[in-house]
């Protein structure tokens, strides 16, 4: 048998073992992809391919041979990637609004094979994960310009749910009017408060009325069966094309940087945790002089860093509050456990109720 043929039986053997592992490593990912539907969690995840080619580049020593198994590699993950999305075809994503709502953007972008459906408020979108009609819900937490969203964190609080991803996406309101309109012809304009917040000054500047709607969408909805020149919505681009209205002006809002925080809820917590991750704690403290400042030292002295602590009325009791405290770390370490045991012994409740990864951007379609 001469050298081609030796070298070609043994690729023959090799190709064939490949595809035995091949398999074994697709039902891995079958199995992958199911966790991330139970969690709600995205496809791509860039941390851990960044840490995969990382790690497996060193089991090459060849120089030579290393960038080939690194476009092996990722293209592996690729075919991975392909597989897990077909496999999450029939994920159901709820969301608050209708389509062209910056949450149903969200979700399209979280979540591309996705059936996403929309729900009429936060609370509405909210429940159809806790009874089972949907598999995770995406809500808006925080916007840059405007601040937090009282109701969603009040469902964080006092549901069952869980937050397993944090995504920013920006957002850009445009003013919105049925065709044929002009400026000069506006009066009114009708967007969530949000909005019409991140717009003020440009509200001011034109001396509009304002009315309050649901969501954007909504908003972009209203005016659209109208009919209305005197009447325009703040929303975005896709708000526009969905209800066939014309953008009278783009980018109206106050702030270059208007980005609003996504959360994805889940029913199911997520077990992982890196070094440097985040985490979503809630908890309220007695009425006594130090209860908060001690629950403050606790999340100190186990190395936590806190990026945010917020109050926010129980409503169970007049001048009740509880505290909404974001962290950087791995909650679920050795520390992690040490700080929620101490928490728990100063505190009248104590829940986690979210760890995820460093929050990831949603760029552009």
């Amino acid at each position: 048998m001469t050298d081609l043929e030796n070298a070609r039986r043994t690729i023959n053997e090799i190709d064939r073992e490949m595809a035995a592992l091949f398999v074994k490593r697709m039902e891995a990912v079958r199995v992958i992809a199911a966790y991330k539907k139970e969690n709600g969690l995205q496809v791509t995840d860039p941390a851990r391919e960044e840490q995969i080619l990382k790690q497996n580049a060193r089991l090459v020593e060849n120089e030579q041979l290393k960038s080939y198994y690194i476009n092996f590699l990722q293209n592996n993950m690729e075919l991975s990637k392909a597989y897990q999305h077909r496999l999450l075809e029939g994920m159901r994503v709820a969301y608050s609004g209708v389509e062209g709502a910056f949450a149903n953007i969200a979700a399209r972008r979280v979540f591309p094979d996705a059936i996403t459906l929309p729900y009429p408020d936060f609370k509405a979108a909210y429940d159809a994960v806790v009874n089972g009609e949907c598999d995770c819900v995406i809500l808006p937490i925080e916007n840059s310009t405007n601040g937090d969203v009282g109701q969603v964190m009040d469902l964080a609080f006092f549901g069952s749910l869980y937050i397993n991803g944090v995504y920013d996406i920006e957002v850009v309101q445009n003013l919105l009017a049925i065709k044929g309109t002009t400026m000069d012809q506006v009066k009114t304009v009708i967007s969530h408060p949000q909005a019409l917040g991140q717009c003020a000054s440009y509200i001011r500047k034109h001396g509009f009325q304002t009315r309050e709607a649901v969501n954007t969408a909504v908003a972009a909805k209203q005016v659209a069966e109208s009919g209305r020149h005197d009447l325009a919505a703040i929303g975005s681009d896709e708000a526009a094309k969905v209800f066939g209205l014309k953008k009278l002006e783009a980018h109206i809002n106050q702030s270059g940087g208007n980005t609003t925080r996504f959360a994805v809820f889940s029913r199911v917590a997520k077990k992982e945790n890196a070094n440097d991750g985040r985490f979503i704690l809630l908890f309220t403290v007695s009425d006594e002089a130090g209860a908060l400042s001690e629950a403050i030292a606790a999340i100190g002295k186990y190395g936590f860093n806190m990026r945010a602590l917020k109050s926010r009325p129980t409503k169970e009791l007049i001048w009740s509050y509880y505290f909404y405290v974001e962290g950087e770390g791995n909650i679920a370490s050795e520390d992690g456990k040490a700080m929620l045991r101490e928490l728990k012994e100063k505190c009248r409740s104590v829940r986690v109720v979210g760890s995820f990864e460093k929050e990831i951007i949603l760029k552009d379609e």
